[in-house]
């Protein structure tokens, strides 16, 4: 019996090494993802010492352009559903925050201080303020979804008198159970193990991920995964999301957010099995005024999942409901 299990095992180790280089995923470089990922209208704008991956469309009378920002994992493509619903009647700015798509881990001014790379709701707040400063937006509407949505509401509250409305999509806020992470998400909390993620990308490893939070698994295309795995190769972004999951408290700043007076318009998808429906409860009891619609049948990703049925709410929030869309 003995021998056998030392044949079965060193066939395992066999396999094991063999299957290694076929896992082997490295780094892009940013370069070598810009025509697929960055045809018109994107754009790049340095931004002390960081290059930043956004687009901005629609008329420049805007008096509030509307701001969206993405979640963990994600890219400005995750809103090009909506953009194209808004665009024809207001500004809109979306971009890749540091540490995601083309933009890449943060780098020149953001990159220095005492605590390295800081990839908190707070610093991609006053990053965000950094570069609305830069493209002359004073006031601005702010949507985010999941990680997006934290920065959002970090926002409302480090600049209340900037905010003119705010919309929060399956915000990160309050603590949630580490076990409903996608299972790349949980390997990268470990000390190990997130290491290898930085070398070793599976592509099904991806898929599953978007599975896990689409409310209909089926939706998760071949396309949509090439994307979210492509730009998750771009060089230093495996690093970067590995700090931030290792560093991340899933209540960071979470005292604040009663702070919020924007009127503010709440999201949610009813199948989220990421952050539960009841976290969208809290953050709606928190915020005073604050409206919650839900989508049952929908998941952490719903602007992504379904644009046109949760756009045609935040047309209604906005005041543009009654217009012809382009």
């Amino acid at each position: 019996m003995r021998p056998l299990l030392l044949r079965l095992f060193g066939l395992l180790l066999l396999a094991s090494a063999l299957s290694l280089p076929l896992l082997q995923a490295p780094d892009r470089p940013v370069e070598s993802l810009v025509a697929r990922w960055a045809p018109p209208p994107s754009a790049f704008i340095a931004l002390n010492g960081q290059l930043v991956h956004y687009r901005d469309v629609g008329p420049r009378s805007d008096p509030a352009p509307i701001v969206l920002l993405h979640g963990t994992s994600a890219s400005l493509h995750t809103w090009e559903g909506w953009t194209k619903a808004l665009q024809g009647q207001r500004r809109v700015i979306s971009l890749d925050l540091p540490g995601f798509g083309l933009t890449g881990p943060f780098a020149g001014a953001y990159a220095v201080g005492p605590a390295g790379q800081d990839y908190s709701g707070e610093a991609y707040a006053r990053f965000m303020l950094d570069l609305l400063d830069r493209l002359a937006v004073p006031r601005f509407v702010v949507a985010g979804n999941s990680l997006g949505g934290g920065v959002a509401w970090h926002l409302a509250v480090l600049a209340p008198q900037r905010v003119a409305q705010l919309v929060l999509v399956d915000a990160v806020a309050y603590p949630v159970a580490s076990a409903s992470l996608p299972l790349g998400w949980q390997f990268a909390r470990l000390p190990l193990l997130g290491q290898l993620i930085e070398h070793f990308l599976p592509r099904p490893l991806v898929a599953q991920g978007l599975r896990a939070v689409y409310g209909h698994p089926a939706h998760v295309s071949d396309a949509l995964v090439d994307r979210y795995f492509e730009l998750t190769l771009r060089a230093g972004n495996r690093a970067a999301l590995v700090q931030r999951l290792q560093r991340w408290s899933p209540a960071e700043g979470v005292d604040h957010v009663r702070g919020v007076t924007a009127p503010t318009l709440i999201l949610w998808g009813g199948q989220d099995r990421l952050i539960p429906l009841a976290n969208g409860q809290r953050l709606a009891a928190d915020i005073a005024g604050s409206r919650l619609v839900v989508f049952d049948d929908l998941g952490h990703v719903p602007h992504e999942e379904d644009p046109a049925r949760t756009v045609a709410v935040v047309k209604d929030f906005l005041g543009l409901a009654a217009a012809v869309q382009p």
